[in-house]
């Protein structure tokens, strides 16, 4: 983050990445009166290129691009980096949606939309990955572990790489282990707002399940149908 000496304050590094030239200069307009530090690319390499180099806190990217598309942006930028990202899209149909956060997004917007719920989402997002346990907490259930002062998750002493969603999705679940969470109170917990959507937990769920069972380790993190996740040994 970029220090606001005036204010004292930390001022959020965004990118946004979209191949509307008028769309992004209204953004990176309003997002700067709504406190970011904002930087925009219209050309999706570029822009891959500079968070690469760059610091950045949060990325909003564009499902739909030329040369390369928002999806494939997201995915590249998930083998380095666990930043926040947005995605925007004209489609809003449930599969677009889930292509969108199966890619390793941690929300997802759709077009046309208002620039005040933008910004909400992004902190939202911000918040989420800043937040978390006490700095010299550890929380354990069976042999898996989340180390909150390295914001580390090990599984029988491998580590699990997880985007900032995921390792919030762990953490409430390891703060309430052989409880039933309901659906709701999850999303709630987890984004800090109704989504709208359930898929959401679904898709995320289904990811943090994969990487906790990565090399054939027992399943703890269950389902219960039509309620919703309990982290326990069967």
């Amino acid at each position: 983050m970029v220090l606001n000496a005036a204010a004292g304050q930390h001022i959020a590094k965004a990118v946004v990445v979209d191949d509307d030239e008028r769309l992004l200069g209204v953004l990176k307009r309003g997002l700067r009166v709504h406190g970011f530090d904002v930087e925009t690319f219209s050309d999706a390499p570029a822009a891959l290129a500079y968070m690469e180099a760059a610091r950045v806190d949060v990325a909003v990217l564009d499902v739909t691009m030329p040369d390369l598309d928002g999806v494939t942006l997201c995915r590249h930028l998930r083998q380095t980096n666990d930043m926040p990202i947005l995605m925007l899209s004209a489609r809003d149909t449930v599969p677009d949606r889930i292509l969108g956060l199966e890619s390793g997004a941690d929300d997802y917007l759709t077009k046309p939309f208002e620039l005040a719920e933008l910004a909400a989402r992004m902190r939202a997002l911000l918040r989420r990955a800043e937040r978390g346990s006490s700095p010299d907490e550890a929380l354990r259930y069976a042999d898996i572990e989340l180390d909150a002062r390295r914001h580390v998750v090990t599984r029988a002493g491998r580590l699990v790489d997880l985007t900032p969603t995921e390792y919030r999705l762990l953490e409430v679940l390891l703060r309430n282990p052989e409880t039933v969470m309901k659906r709701d109170a999850m999303i709630l917990q987890v984004w800090g707002y109704d989504t709208g959507d359930s898929n959401y937990l679904d898709v995320h769920v289904a990811h943090l399940r994969e990487k906790l069972e990565a090399d054939g380790g027992v399943r703890l993190l269950q389902t219960v149908r039509s309620f919703g996740y309990v982290l326990r040994q069967a």
